[in-house]
């Protein structure tokens, strides 16, 4: 039987207040979870340096490159009327790293008692930039007749 002294025992609050830490923690982990998958797209991930050296060679037509690549950011002609494709990308990588701490404990005083709550938290984030410019030139039957890159990070 459950009567009032009982419910306010020592025992009775240690337990209370470690299940209200185990749901806080749980309620953060899915919440964590469902912010990382929010916020990844990775339709932009088609154009990299890897994937320019191994599918892209001399001799390829512009629907095959399309096909790999996607479409290019700017297509422009040269003197003799021969297209150039450049595919220019920019990604920002943001980490971040953040912890916090709760102390939770009973203090037990000449009026009974009562429950104490401390918290800490710390954090750090970086940002990186990446770019990577791909420029494809085409021969005037539309084949690859050349092609260069360039990537940086900062």
């Amino acid at each position: 039987m459950i009567t009032k002294s009982s419910i306010n025992s020592p025992v009775c609050l240690i337990i209370s207040a470690f299940c209200a830490t185990l749901c806080a923690l749980a309620l953060t982990a899915c919440s964590a979870s469902q912010h990382r998958q929010a916020v990844s797209d990775n339709s932009t991930d088609r154009v990299t340096v890897g994937v320019v050296q191994k599918e892209i060679t001399i001799g390829m037509s512009g629907a095959q490159v399309a096909e790999v690549l996607g479409s290019p950011n700017i297509v422009t002609t040269d003197e003799a009327r021969r297209e150039t494709w450049v595919y220019d990308k920019i990604s920002t990588d943001v980490a971040y790293s953040r912890s916090s701490g709760s102390i939770v404990g009973l203090i037990f005083g000449g009026s009974g008692g009562g429950l104490g709550v401390g918290s800490s938290s710390s954090g750090a984030s970086s940002t990186t930039q990446k770019t990577l410019t791909v420029v494809i030139k085409f021969d005037e039957s539309d084949q690859v007749r050349d092609f260069s890159y360039h990537a940086s990070q900062f």
